[in-house]
């Protein structure tokens, strides 16, 4: 399969789980508060390759796939996601997703998915902002998931992942080494193909 093909694919499931996502939130009333980027600044996060395929395809549309690349092998395993953007220096947990469009699985998951316990029962995996700001709000979704409220599921959007590219989505690194092989592997299937042209305007 080719990249552009994998990258509708995985618009595609990005486009499914918003819908899903935008349901669940009208139906419990949970948001992530304006301006907080506090779970984007966590160095320990870790995403796949194959999530930030869409992200790294639109890079090199752009022309800055490489220079982009030569910033992500600069930085430490200590940075926060090269994608996101405070707003100062000094609260960095005020900020935005500099690239929100294409932002990876996990990044659409946290705060509107759910995992399982060892009981096999549902559990809404959310911040701890979340759950202190809006604690009635994030009771009644939880009493409304155990009696049967659709939620969206790690565990099936990881599946249906590994489906497209199964060694680029069980593929699960920083998230910064995640980038960094999203572009690679945009620039080692270009190396000796031309380039996209009848896909500019996804750019």
């Amino acid at each position: 399969m080719n990249i552009e093909s994998k990258v509708r694919l995985v618009e595609g499931l990005f486009e499914q789980l918003d819908v899903e996502i935008s349901t669940f939130q009208n139906q419990t009333r949970l948001q992530c508060l304006a301006g907080c980027g506090h779970c984007c600044t966590n160095p320990t996060i870790e995403a796949s390759p194959l999530e930030f395929l869409p992200w790294a395809f639109h890079v090199f549309l752009l022309g800055k796939a490489e220079d982009t690349l030569k910033e992500l092998k600069n930085k430490d395993k200590q940075s926060v996601c090269h994608i996101y953007s405070p707003l100062n220096l000094i609260e960095s947990t005020l900020g935005r997703c500099g690239d929100y469009k294409h932002r990876g699985l996990i990044c659409r998951l946290f705060g509107y998915a759910a995992t399982r316990d060892k009981y096999g029962q549902q559990r809404l995996a959310t911040c701890k902002i979340i759950k202190e700001n809006q604690l009635q709000h994030f009771q009644e979704a939880s009493d409304a998931i155990s009696k049967g409220l659709y939620v969206p599921m790690f565990t099936d959007y990881y599946m249906q992942l590994n489906n497209i590219d199964f060694k680029l989505g069980n593929t699960i690194v920083p998230i910064n080494k995640a980038l960094k092989l999203a572009l690679e592997e945009v620039l080692q299937y270009y190396a000796y193909k031309p380039f996209p042209g009848s896909l500019e305007k996804i750019a």
